[in-house]
Order: C-alpha cells, then structure tokens, then sequence
C-alpha cells in the first residue's frame, strides 16, 4: 500500500466500488431511519456489540452460538474462550478509542492488543509490533508474514494516512485499514481480532455508524471463512481488481452487519426481544 498523500481516494474510482459504497450508505440510513432507533438505540448498540464479537471470534475459530457467547462469564485458560473474551473486550473497548484514533492510531492498535490480550499478558511482547524472529499466533491467515521492518514501515504509512484524512468514503478507509493490519499481523497474536476492531473503529468515527449499529464482523462471519480470505487474497494481490474486490466484500458485511440490526430493531417492535 502507498503511503502517497490520500491514495485511498483513487481506490474510491474502481470498478465496481462507487456502486459498493452507495449500497452501503443506503443500507445505513434504512436502519437508523427504524422507528425503534428513535427510542431504544442503546439497546440496538449493545445488541450489534455482542453479535459484532460473536462473528468476530468466528472467524478467528472459535464459531460460538450467540446464546453461548451471551450468557457466559467465564472465557478462562481453553482456547477458544480467550478469542471470545478477547472479541468481547475489543468491541467494548473500541467505542472508547474514537478520540484517539485520528490523533494517534498506533497507539490506539496498541491497545487493541492488550485489551485482547488481557490478563494472559506475558512480557514486553504485548501491545507493540513484533520485532525480527518473533512468532505469530493468527489461526485463519496464512500468507507469508512481511518483515519486522516492512511492518514499521506499513504501519507508518497506514498512521499518516489515517492522521491526514482524507476524503475516501468510509467504506473504503475502513477496508483499508482492515486489510493492512491482516496482511502485516503486526501483533504476536490476535491479529484478525484487532483487524476487524479497528474496521468497527473507522467505521463509527468516519460518521458512517456513529451509533455502532452496523457490525461488520457479523456480515464477515456469514460469509464465511472461505469468502473472506479469498476477498482477503484479492487485498495481498494489489490490484485494482483485487482491491475492488475485497472493498466490495467489506461493504457486502457491514449491509449483512445492517440486516443483523433491522431484524433486532423489529423483534424489539414486536415485543419479542
């Protein structure tokens, strides 16, 4: 990715992806036109949080019911409670990271990963990008890892991109950001998680979903594993095809992430949730 002044605004000219962020910006204005966001969008907000982590830790391997991940305390030492533990604090977390974000995003990736991380701390290994031989832990992405060096340096450009603005829609930045931070796995471990918290990130601080009612990662999770690493193969190639095509994938989850929420909003008017 180049670290040129606002290159995501050529990405917003693909084929293919004006039509991707018109569908999605339609789809986002439907839902928060419901009659139920005028009166309980609080509980539309902590509803898409909790579906947000669920198909976020699905993809990462741990393919939890929602009534599982909704009634469980413990995500103690078994592997597959730590990714959803750590899905959960990461999507709590991100909706307090919103100021920081375009002053500092590195520092805010930081704490992503301590967050995920949590109390399973070992070291000076957590919360910063990996240095030279130091394993990576990420269960669904198996493209080569780039270098040390080439993640400070990506990072950099990601930072300055993100700090200077911009004005690529959304949809584009978020996609961005989503598939830099997969294909560098600057973190030891929980790569995928801190990816798509940082999407969520973009997308409520751009404006897009302020309320946080669009999860993303639910849309991600339907399609399936298999969809999102061959739209994710799309980002690694680098082409305009590629690109388009993995902009247009994120798009279709956060409308999916949006069909999620409406049928919240309409059990909540029925009475029934």
């Amino acid at each position: 990715m180049s670290s040129a002044s606002d290159p995501l605004v050529g990405l917003a000219g693909l084929p293919g992806v004006a039509d991707s962020v018109d569908s999605v910006r339609k789809a986002v204005d439907r839902v928060y036109g419901h009659r139920v966001m005028r009166r309980r969008s609080g509980e539309i907000t902590s509803e898409a949080a909790l579906r947000g982590a669920r198909g976020s830790a699905a993809l990462s391997g741990a393919d939890w019911a929602l009534e599982e991940v909704r009634r469980r305390t413990d995500f103690g030492a078994e592997p597959e409670a730590l990714t959803v533990g750590a899905a959960l604090r990461l999507t709590a977390e991100a909706g307090q990271l919103l100021s920081i974000w375009r002053q500092s995003p590195l520092r805010v990736l930081a704490r992503l990963h301590l967050v995920a991380v949590g109390s399973t701390a070992e070291g000076d290994v957590v919360g910063r990008p990996r240095l030279a031989g130091e394993p990576v832990a990420e269960p669904l992405v198996e493209a080569p890892l780039p270098t040390a060096d080439e993640v400070a340096g990506r990072l950099d450009g990601l930072s300055r991109i993100v700090i200077a603005g911009g004005s690529a829609p959304a949809l584009v930045t978020a996609a961005v950001v989503h598939g830099e931070l997969l294909a560098l796995r600057p973190f030891g471990s929980y790569n995928g998680l801190v990816a798509r918290a940082a999407e969520r990130i973009v997308l409520i601080n751009s404006g897009l979903d302020p309320k946080a009612i669009c999860p993303a990662e639910v849309g991600h999770a339907e399609q399936g594993a298999e969809a999102y690493l061959a739209a994710f193969e799309g980002y690694l190639s680098g082409t305009p095809e590629g690109m388009a095509a993995w902009i247009g994938h994120c798009g279709r989850a956060i409308e999916l992430g949006v069909r999620e929420s409406t049928a919240v909003c309409e059990a909540l008017q029925r009475g029934a949730a």
